[in-house]
Protein backbone atom coordinates (compact mmCIF):
# COMPACT_ATOMS: atom_id res chain seq x y z
CA UNK A 1 0.00 0.00 0.00
CA UNK A 2 1.52 3.27 -1.18
CA UNK A 3 0.49 6.63 0.20
CA UNK A 4 1.22 9.66 -1.93
CA UNK A 5 0.17 12.64 0.15
CA UNK A 6 1.88 15.42 -1.82
CA UNK A 7 1.96 16.83 -5.33
CA UNK A 8 5.01 18.21 -7.14
CA UNK A 9 5.07 22.00 -7.69
CA UNK A 10 8.01 24.36 -8.23
CA UNK A 11 10.62 21.71 -7.55
CA UNK A 12 9.12 20.59 -4.24
CA UNK A 13 6.71 17.99 -2.90
CA UNK A 14 3.92 20.04 -1.33
CA UNK A 15 0.52 19.26 0.22
CA UNK A 16 -2.53 19.64 -1.99
CA UNK A 17 -5.13 22.23 -1.09
CA UNK A 18 -7.66 19.42 -1.32
CA UNK A 19 -8.43 17.34 1.73
CA UNK A 20 -9.68 14.28 -0.11
CA UNK A 21 -7.80 11.28 -1.45
CA UNK A 22 -8.33 9.06 -4.46
CA UNK A 23 -7.81 5.30 -4.29
CA UNK A 24 -5.84 3.31 -6.85
CA UNK A 25 -6.93 -0.28 -7.40
CA UNK A 26 -5.03 -3.38 -8.48
CA UNK A 27 -7.05 -4.43 -11.52
CA UNK A 28 -6.29 -8.13 -11.03
CA UNK A 29 -7.05 -8.41 -7.30
CA UNK A 30 -9.42 -5.46 -6.70
CA UNK A 31 -7.24 -4.45 -3.74
CA UNK A 32 -6.44 -0.82 -2.97
CA UNK A 33 -2.74 -0.40 -3.70
CA UNK A 34 -2.26 3.37 -3.34
CA UNK A 35 -3.89 6.65 -2.44
CA UNK A 36 -3.17 10.01 -4.08
CA UNK A 37 -4.25 13.61 -3.41
CA UNK A 38 -7.58 14.70 -4.89
CA UNK A 39 -6.24 17.97 -6.24
CA UNK A 40 -8.01 21.28 -6.74
CA UNK A 41 -8.14 24.25 -9.08
CA UNK A 42 -6.06 26.09 -6.48
CA UNK A 43 -3.32 23.50 -6.92
CA UNK A 44 -3.41 24.14 -10.66
CA UNK A 45 -3.07 27.88 -10.05
CA UNK A 46 0.10 27.30 -8.04
CA UNK A 47 1.53 24.86 -10.59
CA UNK A 48 0.84 27.20 -13.51
CA UNK A 49 2.40 30.13 -11.64
CA UNK A 50 5.53 28.05 -11.01
CA UNK A 51 5.69 26.96 -14.64
CA UNK A 52 5.24 30.55 -15.82
CA UNK A 53 8.03 31.79 -13.56
CA UNK A 54 10.38 29.05 -14.80
CA UNK A 55 9.65 29.55 -18.50
CA UNK A 56 12.09 32.31 -19.39
CA UNK A 57 15.05 30.55 -17.84
CA UNK A 58 14.23 27.15 -19.33
CA UNK A 59 13.38 28.39 -22.81
CA UNK A 60 16.64 30.36 -22.99
CA UNK A 61 18.83 27.42 -22.05
CA UNK A 62 20.93 26.19 -24.99
CA UNK A 63 19.15 23.25 -26.61
CA UNK A 64 22.16 21.06 -25.81
CA UNK A 65 21.56 21.60 -22.10
CA UNK A 66 17.88 20.75 -22.42
CA UNK A 67 18.92 17.55 -24.20
CA UNK A 68 21.20 16.65 -21.29
CA UNK A 69 18.31 16.95 -18.85
CA UNK A 70 16.13 14.76 -21.07
CA UNK A 71 18.82 12.10 -21.15
CA UNK A 72 19.08 12.22 -17.36
CA UNK A 73 15.35 11.47 -17.22
CA UNK A 74 15.89 8.65 -19.70
CA UNK A 75 18.60 7.21 -17.46
CA UNK A 76 16.33 7.52 -14.43
CA UNK A 77 13.58 5.61 -16.18
CA UNK A 78 16.08 2.97 -17.25
CA UNK A 79 17.21 2.49 -13.65
CA UNK A 80 13.66 2.01 -12.41
CA UNK A 81 12.30 0.00 -15.35
CA UNK A 82 11.20 -3.04 -13.38
CA UNK A 83 9.54 -1.00 -10.65
CA UNK A 84 7.54 1.02 -13.18
CA UNK A 85 6.61 -2.03 -15.24
CA UNK A 86 5.24 -3.79 -12.17
CA UNK A 87 3.33 -0.70 -11.08
CA UNK A 88 1.63 -0.36 -14.47
CA UNK A 89 0.91 -4.10 -14.59
CA UNK A 90 -0.99 -3.69 -11.33
CA UNK A 91 -2.71 -0.44 -12.31
CA UNK A 92 -3.71 -1.26 -15.89
CA UNK A 93 -3.47 -5.06 -16.09
CA UNK A 94 -0.98 -5.51 -18.93
CA UNK A 95 1.14 -8.67 -18.41
CA UNK A 96 4.37 -7.58 -16.76
CA UNK A 97 6.64 -8.81 -19.55
CA UNK A 98 4.79 -6.72 -22.11
CA UNK A 99 4.57 -3.87 -19.61
CA UNK A 100 8.36 -3.83 -19.35
CA UNK A 101 8.81 -3.71 -23.11
CA UNK A 102 5.91 -1.41 -24.02
CA UNK A 103 4.74 0.57 -21.00
CA UNK A 104 8.30 1.50 -19.95
CA UNK A 105 10.31 0.91 -23.11
CA UNK A 106 8.33 3.39 -25.19
CA UNK A 107 8.47 6.24 -22.65
CA UNK A 108 12.22 5.76 -22.24
CA UNK A 109 12.53 5.94 -25.99
CA UNK A 110 10.44 9.10 -26.18
CA UNK A 111 12.86 11.01 -23.95
CA UNK A 112 15.86 9.74 -25.91
CA UNK A 113 14.23 10.59 -29.24
CA UNK A 114 13.40 14.11 -28.08
CA UNK A 115 16.96 14.61 -26.85
CA UNK A 116 18.37 13.28 -30.09
CA UNK A 117 16.24 15.63 -32.17
CA UNK A 118 17.75 18.62 -30.40
CA UNK A 119 21.17 17.76 -31.78
CA UNK A 120 20.03 18.21 -35.38
CA UNK A 121 16.72 20.06 -35.46
CA UNK A 122 16.93 23.62 -36.78
CA UNK A 123 14.63 26.01 -34.96
CA UNK A 124 15.39 28.74 -37.50
CA UNK A 125 15.38 28.86 -41.31
CA UNK A 126 15.61 31.52 -43.99
CA UNK A 127 12.77 31.82 -46.50
CA UNK A 128 13.55 34.66 -48.88
CA UNK A 129 13.96 37.82 -46.83
CA UNK A 130 12.31 36.20 -43.79
CA UNK A 131 13.86 34.47 -40.81
CA UNK A 132 11.33 31.87 -39.68
CA UNK A 133 11.74 30.99 -36.02
CA UNK A 134 10.12 28.17 -34.05
CA UNK A 135 9.62 29.16 -30.43
CA UNK A 136 8.06 27.43 -27.39
CA UNK A 137 4.46 28.29 -26.54
CA UNK A 138 5.10 28.84 -22.83
CA UNK A 139 3.21 26.79 -20.24
CA UNK A 140 1.79 23.52 -21.58
CA UNK A 141 -0.93 21.58 -19.78
CA UNK A 142 -0.49 17.82 -20.28
CA UNK A 143 -3.59 15.71 -19.54
CA UNK A 144 -3.02 11.98 -20.00
CA UNK A 145 -5.07 8.73 -19.95
CA UNK A 146 -4.74 5.45 -18.08
CA UNK A 147 -4.24 2.84 -20.81
CA UNK A 148 -0.59 3.65 -21.67
CA UNK A 149 -0.12 6.06 -18.79
CA UNK A 150 3.60 6.81 -18.77
CA UNK A 151 3.93 6.59 -22.54
CA UNK A 152 1.25 9.21 -23.05
CA UNK A 153 2.84 11.50 -20.46
CA UNK A 154 6.24 11.12 -22.13
CA UNK A 155 4.81 11.82 -25.59
CA UNK A 156 3.79 15.23 -24.23
CA UNK A 157 6.44 16.11 -21.68
CA UNK A 158 9.56 15.08 -23.61
CA UNK A 159 8.95 17.15 -26.77
CA UNK A 160 7.37 20.02 -24.83
CA UNK A 161 10.48 20.35 -22.66
CA UNK A 162 12.74 19.85 -25.68
CA UNK A 163 11.06 22.77 -27.43
CA UNK A 164 11.60 24.98 -24.37
CA UNK A 165 8.15 24.86 -22.78
CA UNK A 166 7.41 24.25 -19.11
CA UNK A 167 4.68 21.79 -18.14
CA UNK A 168 1.85 21.07 -15.72
CA UNK A 169 0.97 17.37 -15.83
CA UNK A 170 -2.32 15.83 -14.80
CA UNK A 171 -2.06 12.02 -14.94
CA UNK A 172 -5.03 9.71 -14.93
CA UNK A 173 -6.26 9.16 -11.40
CA UNK A 174 -6.82 5.50 -12.35
CA UNK A 175 -3.13 4.82 -13.09
CA UNK A 176 -1.03 7.54 -11.43
CA UNK A 177 1.76 5.65 -9.63
CA UNK A 178 4.02 5.77 -12.68
CA UNK A 179 3.60 9.57 -12.84
CA UNK A 180 4.81 9.95 -9.25
CA UNK A 181 7.86 7.85 -10.10
CA UNK A 182 8.51 10.08 -13.12
CA UNK A 183 8.29 13.18 -10.91
CA UNK A 184 10.83 11.63 -8.54
CA UNK A 185 13.13 10.96 -11.50
CA UNK A 186 12.69 14.54 -12.76
CA UNK A 187 13.58 15.84 -9.30
CA UNK A 188 16.69 13.65 -9.12
CA UNK A 189 17.70 14.84 -12.61
CA UNK A 190 17.88 18.37 -11.23
CA UNK A 191 15.53 20.15 -13.61
CA UNK A 192 15.13 23.81 -12.63
CA UNK A 193 12.23 24.37 -10.22
CA UNK A 194 8.90 24.91 -11.97
CA UNK A 195 9.85 23.35 -15.30
CA UNK A 196 7.90 20.17 -14.48
CA UNK A 197 4.86 20.17 -12.18
CA UNK A 198 2.51 17.32 -11.25
CA UNK A 199 -1.05 17.82 -10.00
CA UNK A 200 -3.28 14.81 -9.41
CA UNK A 201 -7.06 14.79 -9.30
CA UNK A 202 -10.11 14.16 -11.43
CA UNK A 203 -10.75 15.49 -14.90
CA UNK A 204 -13.79 17.66 -14.15
CA UNK A 205 -11.75 19.55 -11.54
CA UNK A 206 -8.04 19.49 -12.32
CA UNK A 207 -8.33 18.82 -16.04
CA UNK A 208 -10.87 21.59 -16.56
CA UNK A 209 -8.80 24.01 -14.48
CA UNK A 210 -5.77 23.36 -16.68
CA UNK A 211 -7.73 23.73 -19.92
CA UNK A 212 -9.43 26.94 -18.73
CA UNK A 213 -6.41 28.61 -17.14
CA UNK A 214 -5.54 31.90 -18.86
CA UNK A 215 -1.81 31.39 -18.22
CA UNK A 216 -1.73 27.95 -19.86
CA UNK A 217 -0.67 28.60 -23.45
CA UNK A 218 -1.31 25.14 -24.87
CA UNK A 219 -3.14 21.98 -23.82
CA UNK A 220 -2.15 18.51 -24.98
CA UNK A 221 -4.84 15.94 -24.17
CA UNK A 222 -5.17 12.21 -24.75
CA UNK A 223 -8.39 10.41 -23.89
CA UNK A 224 -11.92 9.82 -25.07
CA UNK A 225 -13.45 11.86 -27.87
CA UNK A 226 -16.18 13.05 -25.51
CA UNK A 227 -13.65 14.37 -22.99
CA UNK A 228 -11.50 15.81 -25.76
CA UNK A 229 -14.39 17.85 -27.07
CA UNK A 230 -14.87 19.26 -23.58
CA UNK A 231 -11.19 20.19 -23.29
CA UNK A 232 -11.33 21.94 -26.66
CA UNK A 233 -14.51 23.78 -25.67
CA UNK A 234 -13.04 25.04 -22.40
CA UNK A 235 -9.68 25.95 -23.94
CA UNK A 236 -11.37 27.87 -26.76
CA UNK A 237 -12.45 30.56 -24.30
CA UNK A 238 -8.84 31.73 -24.29
CA UNK A 239 -8.14 30.76 -27.93
CA UNK A 240 -5.16 28.60 -26.97
CA UNK A 241 -3.51 25.84 -28.94
CA UNK A 242 -5.07 22.42 -28.33
CA UNK A 243 -3.60 19.07 -29.38
CA UNK A 244 -5.96 16.10 -29.09
CA UNK A 245 -5.34 12.37 -29.43
CA UNK A 246 -8.74 10.72 -29.07
CA UNK A 247 -10.69 7.56 -29.82
CA UNK A 248 -10.64 5.08 -32.66
CA UNK A 249 -12.60 2.33 -34.35
CA UNK A 250 -9.85 1.14 -36.59
CA UNK A 251 -10.39 -1.10 -39.64
CA UNK A 252 -8.12 -3.93 -40.74
CA UNK A 253 -8.67 -4.69 -44.44
CA UNK A 254 -7.71 -8.23 -45.50
CA UNK A 255 -7.54 -8.18 -49.31
CA UNK A 256 -8.79 -11.06 -51.44
CA UNK A 257 -5.55 -11.58 -53.39
CA UNK A 258 -3.81 -13.27 -50.47
CA UNK A 259 -3.09 -16.98 -50.77
CA UNK A 260 -4.11 -19.27 -47.92
CA UNK A 261 -0.79 -18.89 -46.11
CA UNK A 262 -0.86 -15.10 -46.38
CA UNK A 263 -4.53 -14.98 -45.38
CA UNK A 264 -3.85 -17.06 -42.26
CA UNK A 265 -0.93 -14.83 -41.31
CA UNK A 266 -2.96 -11.66 -41.83
CA UNK A 267 -5.99 -12.83 -39.87
CA UNK A 268 -3.91 -14.22 -37.01
CA UNK A 269 -1.90 -11.03 -36.74
CA UNK A 270 -5.12 -9.03 -36.78
CA UNK A 271 -6.35 -10.77 -33.64
CA UNK A 272 -3.23 -9.66 -31.78
CA UNK A 273 -3.64 -6.09 -33.04
CA UNK A 274 -7.14 -6.06 -31.56
CA UNK A 275 -6.37 -7.75 -28.25
CA UNK A 276 -3.17 -5.87 -27.26
CA UNK A 277 -3.42 -4.49 -23.72
CA UNK A 278 -6.71 -6.39 -23.39
CA UNK A 279 -8.13 -4.22 -26.17
CA UNK A 280 -7.49 -1.05 -24.16
CA UNK A 281 -5.66 0.59 -27.04
CA UNK A 282 -6.92 3.55 -29.03
CA UNK A 283 -5.31 2.18 -32.22
CA UNK A 284 -6.67 -1.35 -31.77
CA UNK A 285 -7.70 -2.86 -35.11
CA UNK A 286 -11.18 -3.82 -33.93
CA UNK A 287 -12.96 -4.14 -37.31
CA UNK A 288 -11.56 -6.94 -39.50
CA UNK A 289 -12.84 -6.64 -43.07
CA UNK A 290 -12.79 -9.98 -44.88
CA UNK A 291 -13.94 -11.08 -48.38
CA UNK A 292 -17.41 -12.56 -47.97
CA UNK A 293 -16.40 -15.85 -49.60
CA UNK A 294 -13.64 -16.33 -47.02
CA UNK A 295 -15.63 -15.54 -43.88
CA UNK A 296 -15.80 -19.17 -42.71
CA UNK A 297 -12.04 -19.52 -43.22
CA UNK A 298 -11.44 -16.33 -41.22
CA UNK A 299 -13.71 -17.50 -38.39
CA UNK A 300 -11.74 -20.74 -38.02
CA UNK A 301 -8.41 -18.93 -37.93
CA UNK A 302 -9.65 -16.30 -35.49
CA UNK A 303 -11.18 -18.87 -33.13
CA UNK A 304 -7.92 -20.85 -33.03
CA UNK A 305 -5.84 -17.71 -32.51
CA UNK A 306 -8.10 -16.25 -29.82
CA UNK A 307 -7.91 -19.51 -27.87
CA UNK A 308 -4.18 -18.87 -27.36
CA UNK A 309 -4.83 -15.59 -25.55
CA UNK A 310 -4.79 -16.97 -22.02
CA UNK A 311 -6.56 -14.70 -19.55
CA UNK A 312 -5.12 -14.36 -16.07
CA UNK A 313 -2.79 -12.76 -13.54
CA UNK A 314 -0.49 -10.18 -15.19
CA UNK A 315 2.42 -11.64 -13.21
CA UNK A 316 1.87 -15.20 -14.50
CA UNK A 317 4.23 -15.85 -17.43
CA UNK A 318 1.49 -17.85 -19.18
CA UNK A 319 -0.90 -14.86 -19.27
CA UNK A 320 -1.43 -13.06 -22.58
CA UNK A 321 -4.51 -11.07 -21.55
CA UNK A 322 -4.68 -9.37 -18.19
CA UNK A 323 -7.75 -7.74 -16.66
CA UNK A 324 -9.40 -4.53 -17.73
CA UNK A 325 -8.51 -1.45 -15.73
CA UNK A 326 -11.63 -1.16 -13.56
CA UNK A 327 -15.03 -2.56 -12.70
CA UNK A 328 -16.66 0.28 -14.65
CA UNK A 329 -14.66 -0.62 -17.75
CA UNK A 330 -15.39 -4.33 -17.42
CA UNK A 331 -19.13 -3.79 -17.17
CA UNK A 332 -19.02 -1.39 -20.11
CA UNK A 333 -17.29 -4.01 -22.27
CA UNK A 334 -19.65 -6.78 -21.15
CA UNK A 335 -22.55 -4.51 -22.06
CA UNK A 336 -21.21 -4.10 -25.59
CA UNK A 337 -20.85 -7.88 -25.91
CA UNK A 338 -24.48 -8.37 -24.91
CA UNK A 339 -25.52 -5.69 -27.38
CA UNK A 340 -23.64 -7.48 -30.16
CA UNK A 341 -25.55 -10.67 -29.41
CA UNK A 342 -28.87 -8.83 -29.18
CA UNK A 343 -28.32 -7.08 -32.51
CA UNK A 344 -27.73 -10.38 -34.32
CA UNK A 345 -23.98 -10.66 -34.73
CA UNK A 346 -22.60 -14.22 -34.76
CA UNK A 347 -20.63 -15.00 -31.59
CA UNK A 348 -17.56 -16.97 -32.71
CA UNK A 349 -15.85 -17.21 -29.33
CA UNK A 350 -15.97 -15.62 -25.89
CA UNK A 351 -19.02 -13.85 -24.53
CA UNK A 352 -20.18 -11.69 -21.64
CA UNK A 353 -19.72 -14.32 -18.90
CA UNK A 354 -16.80 -13.89 -16.49
CA UNK A 355 -13.89 -16.22 -17.41
CA UNK A 356 -13.86 -19.44 -15.40
CA UNK A 357 -11.94 -19.18 -12.14
CA UNK A 358 -11.50 -15.41 -12.37
CA UNK A 359 -14.33 -14.01 -10.31
CA UNK A 360 -11.94 -11.60 -8.58
CA UNK A 361 -10.36 -8.97 -10.80
CA UNK A 362 -11.76 -7.14 -13.80
CA UNK A 363 -11.41 -9.97 -16.31
CA UNK A 364 -13.39 -10.52 -19.51
CA UNK A 365 -13.25 -13.22 -22.14
CA UNK A 366 -11.51 -12.46 -25.45
CA UNK A 367 -14.50 -12.21 -27.74
CA UNK A 368 -14.98 -12.38 -31.50
CA UNK A 369 -18.12 -11.63 -33.49
CA UNK A 370 -18.69 -12.43 -37.16
CA UNK A 371 -21.25 -11.26 -39.73
CA UNK A 372 -21.10 -7.80 -38.20
CA UNK A 373 -22.82 -5.14 -40.29
CA UNK A 374 -21.77 -1.48 -40.43
CA UNK A 375 -24.91 -0.31 -38.62
CA UNK A 376 -24.36 -2.49 -35.52
CA UNK A 377 -23.30 -0.84 -32.29
CA UNK A 378 -20.18 -2.99 -31.97
CA UNK A 379 -19.10 -1.80 -35.44
CA UNK A 380 -19.50 1.87 -34.59
CA UNK A 381 -18.63 2.42 -30.91
CA UNK A 382 -15.17 2.25 -29.38
CA UNK A 383 -15.44 -0.67 -26.94
CA UNK A 384 -11.95 -0.55 -25.39
CA UNK A 385 -11.85 -4.24 -24.60
CA UNK A 386 -10.79 -7.48 -26.31
CA UNK A 387 -13.73 -7.58 -28.72
CA UNK A 388 -13.16 -8.14 -32.45
CA UNK A 389 -15.79 -7.67 -35.17
CA UNK A 390 -15.38 -9.54 -38.46
CA UNK A 391 -17.20 -7.75 -41.29
CA UNK A 392 -17.77 -9.11 -44.81
CA UNK A 393 -17.24 -7.19 -48.05
CA UNK A 394 -17.82 -8.01 -51.72
CA UNK A 395 -15.34 -5.74 -53.50
CA UNK A 396 -12.29 -3.63 -52.76
CA UNK A 397 -14.34 -0.47 -53.23
CA UNK A 398 -16.87 -1.68 -50.67
CA UNK A 399 -14.09 -2.58 -48.23
CA UNK A 400 -12.68 0.95 -48.46
CA UNK A 401 -16.13 2.45 -48.03
CA UNK A 402 -16.85 0.35 -44.92
CA UNK A 403 -13.39 1.08 -43.50
CA UNK A 404 -13.94 4.83 -43.83
CA UNK A 405 -17.55 4.69 -42.57
CA UNK A 406 -16.73 5.92 -39.07
CA UNK A 407 -16.43 9.20 -37.21
CA UNK A 408 -12.93 8.12 -36.23
CA UNK A 409 -9.68 8.01 -38.17
CA UNK A 410 -6.84 7.12 -35.85
CA UNK A 411 -5.39 3.92 -37.30
CA UNK A 412 -5.96 1.18 -39.85
CA UNK A 413 -4.34 -1.92 -41.30
CA UNK A 414 -4.15 -3.44 -44.77
CA UNK A 415 -2.90 -6.86 -45.81
CA UNK A 416 -2.42 -7.74 -49.48
CA UNK A 417 -0.45 -10.09 -51.70
CA UNK A 418 1.73 -7.28 -53.01
CA UNK A 419 3.12 -4.17 -51.34
CA UNK A 420 1.81 -2.08 -54.21
CA UNK A 421 -1.75 -3.34 -53.86
CA UNK A 422 -1.79 -2.96 -50.10
CA UNK A 423 -0.32 0.55 -50.29
CA UNK A 424 -2.88 1.53 -52.91
CA UNK A 425 -5.66 0.75 -50.45
CA UNK A 426 -3.75 2.27 -47.52
CA UNK A 427 -3.57 5.62 -49.32
CA UNK A 428 -7.37 5.70 -49.54
CA UNK A 429 -8.01 5.03 -45.85
CA UNK A 430 -8.84 8.09 -43.75
CA UNK A 431 -6.54 7.38 -40.85
CA UNK A 432 -3.48 8.96 -39.30
CA UNK A 433 -1.40 5.78 -39.42
CA UNK A 434 -1.85 2.63 -41.48
CA UNK A 435 -0.03 -0.66 -40.94
CA UNK A 436 0.78 -2.18 -44.34
CA UNK A 437 1.30 -5.95 -44.31
CA UNK A 438 2.10 -5.87 -40.63
CA UNK A 439 4.52 -2.95 -40.70
CA UNK A 440 6.01 -2.37 -37.26
CA UNK A 441 5.10 0.56 -35.02
CA UNK A 442 7.61 3.38 -35.44
CA UNK A 443 7.96 5.55 -32.29
CA UNK A 444 9.60 8.34 -34.31
CA UNK A 445 6.80 8.56 -36.89
CA UNK A 446 3.91 11.03 -36.50
CA UNK A 447 1.05 9.71 -34.36
CA UNK A 448 -2.45 11.18 -34.46
CA UNK A 449 -5.80 10.95 -36.17
CA UNK A 450 -8.21 12.21 -38.79
CA UNK A 451 -11.78 13.33 -38.07
CA UNK A 452 -12.94 12.86 -34.46
CA UNK A 453 -9.77 10.98 -33.56
CA UNK A 454 -8.00 14.22 -32.86
CA UNK A 455 -6.02 17.29 -33.81
CA UNK A 456 -2.27 17.48 -34.31
CA UNK A 457 0.47 14.89 -34.17
CA UNK A 458 2.68 13.38 -31.49
CA UNK A 459 6.11 11.67 -31.60
CA UNK A 460 9.33 12.38 -33.41
CA UNK A 461 9.96 15.59 -35.35
CA UNK A 462 6.24 16.20 -35.85
CA UNK A 463 5.66 15.90 -32.12
CA UNK A 464 8.41 18.41 -31.40
CA UNK A 465 6.94 20.90 -33.87
CA UNK A 466 3.51 20.54 -32.25
CA UNK A 467 4.90 22.36 -29.22
CA UNK A 468 6.35 25.26 -31.20
CA UNK A 469 4.90 28.58 -32.28
CA UNK A 470 6.10 29.87 -35.66
CA UNK A 471 7.29 33.44 -36.07
CA UNK A 472 8.38 35.13 -39.31
CA UNK A 473 10.78 38.05 -39.05
CA UNK A 474 10.96 40.04 -42.31
CA UNK A 475 14.55 41.23 -42.76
Amino acid sequence: MLTYDKIYIDGNWVPSEGRGVLEVTNSATEEIIATIPDGTAGDVDKAVAAARAAFDGWSNLPKEERAEYLMKIHAGLEARTQEIAEAIAREVGMPVGLSTFIQVGLPKGNFAIAAGLLSSYEFEERIGNSLVVREPFGVVGCISPWNYPLHQIALKVAPALAAGNTVVVKPSEVAPINAFILAEIVHEAGLPAGVFNLVTGVGPVVGEAIAAHPDVDMVSFTGSTRAGKRVAEVAARNVKKVSLELGGKSPNVILDDLDDEGFTKAVSAGVGKCFANSGQTCTALTRMLVPRARMAQAEQIVAATAAKFTVGDPFDPATRLGPLVSEVQRERVRGFIRTGIDEGATLVTGGADIPDGLSTGYFVQPTVFSNVTPDMTIAREEIFGPVLSIMPYDSEEEAIRIANDTVYGLAAGVWGATPEGAQRVARRLKAGQVEVNGGAFNPAAPFGGYKQSGLGREAGKFGLEEFCEVKAMQL
